[in-house]
């Protein structure tokens, strides 16, 4: 295996540090609205060092904070839907002029680079512009044809659900906090929101801007704590669940909400494939493929984990993709330039770590990557391109959730798909073709719930009027879109009947009532009524 060149770049002169940017006065200034009688603790990725000490809810600390989101609820949602959404859009302008701030901290709480912490950025952002212009649209009464048009008039009301129940977690702490509250909020929701305390202090400073930006305090509660602790005393007290993590989780969740008859949306886990077909361009999917696999180091539940190339192609591919993995930069500056972090965790660490090495010592090869890199931060470990994965071993099946990726090859397409669909998971894929009908034609037989053509994961996922979620094990409900906020909603109808009921009026007995009602329907299906 050729040596890697990664390396750790050494900060620019006079660059942030964290004691620079998450100081005791910041700390205290966005834990100001947590209710917790305890104290908890949050550690950099980059060192190891305790970053933050933050205040732990109890049960009743949950209890508290739902009491005040319903109170505060009932005047947001009395708001006209055009006044929550201007909120939306002042938060929009806030957010990219404080990005700085924003990228500084994701970047401290979770180790990734800069540029993935970014992402981030540009998808709140696009979800705060699309629903503070489209949430009047997707809200508004709807007219509808009754039983006996226009005799008839049928209206579809939205309605709130009440306390929206998140769990949000630590790998996209920007986005998949206020990036999925946004809806719910503009639909005229509260949040009472868990997110992991890993990242919590991101959460909390999405919640300064948007409270900034017109927001009511009260609707927006944050509480902090263990997930076995504090995330069932969200999920049991909530109208609506949304949570985002693991499947096995996941499952506990919507055994909750079941068990409550109440709905929930659930982001789950993935094993996500990239098909590379012949006629690629192979240069173009060797980039796709690091931006794909290694983004946010991994830590992605739409990142790829398995690369599924025609094999005649398969040797140039990988030769031009393990260069350009090899020469990946690794770095802890609050600044652009490294083009990976780290992981968040020693568990992270620790499930990679054995991923790859139950592979390779199963008979997998190391193509690039492979190590650990406490030399660059204790959590880092080096993209890595695994070929020759077979089952049983682990990578070949389980999520790994870090910079990892399989190799595998195909020599007919329909095998191919049967290879990407033979996981239960289901969330997002990848088709690389110069063809795009036919990569297209391909997408539409993949199991998953977002599929990109000659990209990896962000067309998907930044087309926010396009539905995103997961099918099988990855998840229900979708974010994004109608369904992304309409699931904060409970659908109402309202129909007024005029001049004549449903039922024998104007002298007439039962028998002519149903022969008048006979003849009105013939009538209304040769006019193709719906």
């Amino acid at each position: 295996m050729t040596e890697s060149r990664h390396s750790n770049p050494l900060a620019p002169a006079g660059a942030r540090t964290a004691a620079d940017v998450v100081t005791p006065a910041l700390v205290a200034r966005l834990t100001a609205g947590v209710t917790g009688s305890g104290s908890t603790v949050s550690h950099a990725p980059f060192t190891g060092e305790v970053l933050a000490h933050l205040p732990e809810s109890t049960p009743e600390d949950v209890a508290a904070a739902f009491e005040r989101a319903r109170e505060a609820q009932r005047h947001w949602a009395a708001r006209p839907v055009r006044e929550r959404a201007g909120v939306l859009l002042r938060f929009h302008d806030l957010v990219l002029r404080r990005q700085s701030d924003i990228l500084d901290l994701i970047q401290l709480e979770t180790g990734k680079a800069r540029l993935h912490a970014h992402e981030e950025v540009q998808a709140v952002a696009v979800a705060a512009r699309h629903y503070g212009r489209s949430a009047p649209a997707y809200l508004r009464p709807k007219r509808h044809t009754g039983v006996i048009p226009t005799l008839t008039r049928v209206t579809e009301l939205r309605r709130p659900r009440g306390v929206v129940g998140q769990i949000a977690p630590w790998n996209y702490p920007f986005e998949l906090s206020v990036g999925d509250a946004l809806p719910a909020f503009v639909a005229g929701n509260a949040v009472v929101m868990k997110p992991d305390t890993q990242t919590a202090l991101t959460a909390l400073l999405a919640r300064e801007l948007l409270i900034e930006a017109g927001f009511p305090e009260g609707v927006w509660q944050v509480v902090l704590g263990e997930g076995p602790v504090v995330g069932p005393e969200v999920t049991d007290r909530a109208d609506y669940v949304s949570f985002t993590g693991s499947t096995r989780t996941g499952r506990e969740v919507a055994r909750s909400a079941a068990a409550r008859l109440v709905g929930c949306s659930l982001e789950l886990g993935g094993k996500n494939a990239m098909l590379v077909l012949r006629d690629a361009d192979i240069e173009k999917a060797a980039a796709g493929a690091v931006r794909g696999c290694f983004s946010s180091a991994g830590q992605l539940c739409i990142s790829i984990e398995r690369l599924y190339v025609h094999a005649s192609v398969a040797d140039d591919f990988l030769v031009r993709f393990a260069a350009r993995t090899r020469a990946m930069r690794l770095g802890t500056a609050l600044a652009y330039g490294a083009d990976m972090g780290s992981l968040v965790s020693e568990k992270q660490l620790e499930t990679v770590t054995r991923h790859v090495e139950e592979a390779v010592a199963k008979g997998a090869t190391l193509v690039a990557g492979g190590r650990h890199r406490p030399d660059a931060g204790p959590l880092f470990y080096e993209p890595t391109i695994l070929d020759g994965v077979e089952p049983p071993m682990a990578v070949c099946t389980e999520e790994t959730f870090g910079p990892v990726v399989s190799v595998y090859r195909f020599t007919d397409e329909d095998e191919a798909v049967r290879l990407a669909n033979s996981t239960p998971f289901g969330l997002n894929a990848s088709v690389w073709t110069a063809d795009g009908r036919r990569g297209r034609q391909i997408a539409a037989r993949l199991k998953a719930g977002t599929v990109n053509v000659n990209e990896a994961y962000a067309a998907a996922y930044g087309s926010a009027q396009a539905p995103m979620g997961g099918m099988g094990d990855s998840g229900l409900g979708r974010r994004h879109g109608s369904e992304g906020i309409l699931k904060y909603t409970e659908a109402q109808t309202v129909a007024q009947q005029r001049v004549m009921p449903l039922g024998p009026a104007f002298g007439m007995d039962d028998e002519k009532y149903t022969r008048l009602m006979t003849g009105g329907l013939r009538a209304l299906k040769a006019l193709r009524l719906r």
